[in-house]
């Protein structure tokens, strides 16, 4: 048995005895009772009352795929293929995994946790249990490789109207591929190409993720923050923001995909958090101020030689101290 389920079971916080919650989870009470103290030592609150059963104290967020689909448009509801997993090493592995199975639709993943969650160049990408939203997308794109310039910039836009309809309308991008809260992150873009070019498309994942709910990470190394702490007057809630985020995701890149980037250029820019900022590239020699993107979705340094054009796979830029 999964924890989730049991939670799922206390989420209506009324007080539920070890009796009825074994039958309907068909499992013996000692289960039961291993599966609260193993969820209380993970941080849940959980009251156990002599003689009556356990009732749920903690406000939880939990993760349902039948609540993300009735979240979604209807028209979306045959296009995809959406699974929710209580853990998995990597929800971009897990779409390789499946766009190479042969299923059909649009994989869609979304965990709870990651164990081997990665960021951009390998970087480790910290995946606590129940906290936030770990979600992959597999998409076809046609045009060959050169259609994909950009992609991570159209995928930032495409997150940012997400939360727009949920009331946070001033997230901030960082190029290429971060979603920013004033001076600290709160969401990531990976995008991997997957196998080769076959006629004329080529397959890519689309990874995001978002710190939802997060009040501790001692493993993250830059400043960060939550959904909940940037907006504390949005409720914020899993399964609608997931919904949101494939819906706006699958039509902009329908849109990419007939115009290219173009179209897309002057709403990211209006989010540029590097923009006329004093810049330094890591490792490029490239040292200007922030002049915002080009219409392949470069990014332009104003330096004393001029713009120079930094492509994301190139360097990585910095505001300089």
């Amino acid at each position: 048995m999964k924890s989730s389920s049991l939670l799922s079971l206390l989420e209506d916080r009324r007080i539920h005895s070890g009796e009825s919650l074994a039958q309907t989870l068909g499992i013996s009470r000692t289960a039961v009772w291993k599966q609260i103290r193993k969820a209380q030592a993970e941080g849940v609150e959980i009251r156990t009352i002599r003689g009556q059963g356990y009732q749920l104290i903690s406000t939880l967020d939990l993760l349902a795929s039948d609540r993300i689909r009735k979240a979604l448009p209807e028209r979306l509801h045959n296009v995809i293929a959406l699974d929710v997993l209580d853990t998995v090493d990597s929800t971009n592995a897990e779409v390789a995994r499946r766009l190479t199975s042969g299923l059909k639709g649009m994989p869609v993943v979304v965990a709870d946790s990651q164990t081997a969650g990665r960021g951009r160049r390998g970087r480790q990408w910290v995946s606590p249990q129940g906290e936030n939203l770990y979600l992959s997308l597999g998409l076809s794109v046609r045009g060959g490789f050169s259609a994909l310039d950009g992609m991570s910039l159209v995928l930032g836009v495409a997150v940012s109207r997400a939360l727009s309809t949920f009331g946070a309308a001033d997230a901030g991008l960082k190029w290429p591929n971060d979603l920013f809260y004033g001076d600290r992150k709160f969401g990531g873009i990976l995008v991997e190409i997957q196998g080769e070019l076959q006629d004329g498309e080529v397959q890519v994942i689309a990874g995001i993720g978002i710190n939802v709910h997060m009040k501790q990470a001692e493993m993250v190394d830059q400043p960060w923050i939550s959904l909940a702490e940037a907006w504390p007057d949005v409720v914020w809630t899993r399964n609608a923001l997931a919904a949101a985020i494939v819906s706006e995701v699958v039509e902009i890149i329908a849109q990419f995909e007939r115009q290219g980037f173009a179209p897309f250029r002057d709403e990211w820019q209006a989010r540029d958090i590097f923009f006329s900022k004093d810049l330094v590239a890591r490792d490029g020699g490239v040292e200007g101020r922030g002049a915002g993107i080009d219409t392949a979705g470069n990014y332009q340094v104003d330096t004393p030689e001029g713009l120079v054009p930094v492509r994301a796979g190139d360097i990585s830029l910095r505001v300089r101290s």
